[in-house]
């Protein structure tokens, strides 16, 4: 039976502070037992949007990808990344490498420029499609991603606390609408001066839109679930 563990998780957040950002992460990645781990948008920095890019060699990174190496761990995280384009850095055990580039900025992020286009990681053999924030909500992206033939939807996002329902509605349509798994992982707590406070409660959810788990509003807080290739629509 094909699976795959996957966590999201909403790992307190320094403003600015790249080092200990990184090592936040690197804790969330030991306490997973996962073998991927989502974070929210822009979790290495916070989402300030006037926050300096950061390279994938930054040696700051170097305790989030000795982590990684110590579980066999693959991590999604947040930053904003040459372009400029708010990104998904892809870390493991090897290093660290730009893996997508938000396609549909919002317009308050004119600072950066939208992405070449979709992007599908694999993963053991899964093909995850791979989403920032607003992309969540446009539907020509999702159906972009289904049609290159992906088994789950992975984002990383930033809401108002108010907002949690918003991302849950936008991940049970993707789930349902594409017979897919769909992860979350959600900012708690601060996150950058737009976000005093965010919403939290990441979450994942099966190909029937169900919830397979779902995290609180609280900062550090993770959830995680396994994927079963045998419930997907498309196997």
């Amino acid at each position: 039976m094909r699976s795959l563990v996957i966590a999201v998780a909403q790992p307190p957040v320094h403003a600015l502070d790249i080092a200990a950002n990184a090592a936040r992460h690197a804790a969330a990645v030991r306490a997973s037992a996962a073998r991927l781990v989502v974070f929210p948008e822009m979790s290495l920095t916070g989402y300030d949007l006037d926050a300096p890019l950061v390279s994938p060699d930054d040696p700051r990174l170097h305790p989030l990808i000795e982590a990684c190496a110590a579980t066999d761990t693959i991590a999604l995280a947040g930053a904003p990344v040459a372009g400029p384009h708010i990104a998904t850095l892809l870390i493991d055990g090897d290093g660290a490498r730009v893996a997508y580039r938000k396609l549909n900025p919002h317009h308050t992020e004119s600072r950066f420029a939208p992405g070449p286009g979709p992007e599908v990681i694999e993963v053991d053999g899964w093909r995850l499609g791979l989403g920032i924030c607003r992309d969540t909500g446009i539907e020509e992206h999702a159906a972009t991603l289904a049609a290159l033939g992906i088994d789950a939807y992975v984002a990383g996002v930033v809401d108002e606390p108010a907002d949690d329902v918003v991302h849950a509605e936008r991940a049970r349509r993707i789930s349902q609408a594409y017979g897919v798994w769909v992860a979350i992982a959600s900012a708690a707590g601060a996150t950058g001066p737009a976000y005093p406070e965010t919403a939290g409660r990441s979450g994942i959810w099966a190909p029937d839109g169900k919830v397979a788990a779902r995290a609180g509003r609280a900062v550090g807080e993770m959830a995680r679930a396994t994927l079963f290739a045998e419930r997907l629509a498309r196997v």
